[in-house]
């Protein structure tokens, strides 16, 4: 029989409302328990904390429970109980449940124990990195192509002011933007443009890349001679 301790978290009272009570998880997890042959050693309870952070009294002292050997594995009523953070989760991984310890996840069926339950664990951790940089893309083509549209999305790029809630040229700007391109294509390095326009490299790649892929400039010909020191204003 495996020793285990079960942690147990609501962060809202609404969260109570949805079935994933206190006492509901403690019922579920002492279910599982009994149907996988695990002793329950201790019960942890978090109530009101969130899992945004790992640094949470009953969480720390579940893992206190594995380091004294007090058990030999977590149990949770479902992964997101543990935390919703895809570094944390990787942390507690690499720190406890590699092969230390076992993750017992009820909800997702997980149980480290088996190779099956590791390879589990590892794929919902995947996929969480996964969803969070897709939602992260969606999000700032979503507010590129508002730019596009001219549409507001915060503070206005290089280039741009808003008038009246609308994206419009500033002329001097939009003149330094097409030399930075051209100069790009004539194959200077950002750090040479920067230089030529007084920018910082990452400023300078920013503007360039952001000008080249949504077509916010027409760029000068290739091998037109440009003339930095006619350069107007530079903001930003």
């Amino acid at each position: 029989m495996t020793k285990a301790v079960l942690y147990i978290r609501v962060s809202t009272d609404k969260q109570a409302q949805h079935g994933i009570s206190l006492e509901a998880q403690e019922a579920k997890g002492k279910a599982y328990a009994n149907l996988y042959d695990l002793e329950i050693v201790a019960t942890c309870i978090d109530a009101g904390e969130s899992a945004k952070s790992l640094n949470r009294p009953a969480l720390q002292d579940a893992l206190g429970h594995l380091e004294s050997g007090d058990a030999e594995a977590l149990l949770v009523v479902k992964l997101d109980r543990l935390t919703r953070s895809v570094k944390d989760l990787s942390v507690l991984i690499d720190d406890y449940f590699a092969s230390r310890f076992s993750l017992l996840s009820v909800s997702e069926n997980i149980d480290t124990r088996t190779a099956a339950g590791r390879l589990v664990l590892n794929i919902l951790a995947s996929v969480s990195a996964w969803e969070r940089e897709a939602v992260s893309e969606r999000t700032k083509a979503a507010m590129a192509h508002k730019a596009t549209k001219g549409e507001p999305v915060g503070r206005a790029p290089y280039g741009f002011q808003y008038k009246s809630g609308r994206l419009v040229k500033i002329q001097s700007e939009q003149k330094v933007i097409m030399q930075m391109v051209a100069l790009r294509k004539g194959g200077a390095t950002f750090t040479a443009i920067g230089q030529a326009v007084g920018k910082s490299k990452q400023t300078t790649s920013a503007i360039v890349r952001r000008a080249m892929l949504y077509g916010w400039v027409v760029p000068y010909p290739l091998g037109a001679v440009i003339d930095i020191a006619a350069v107007g204003l530079h903001r930003g």
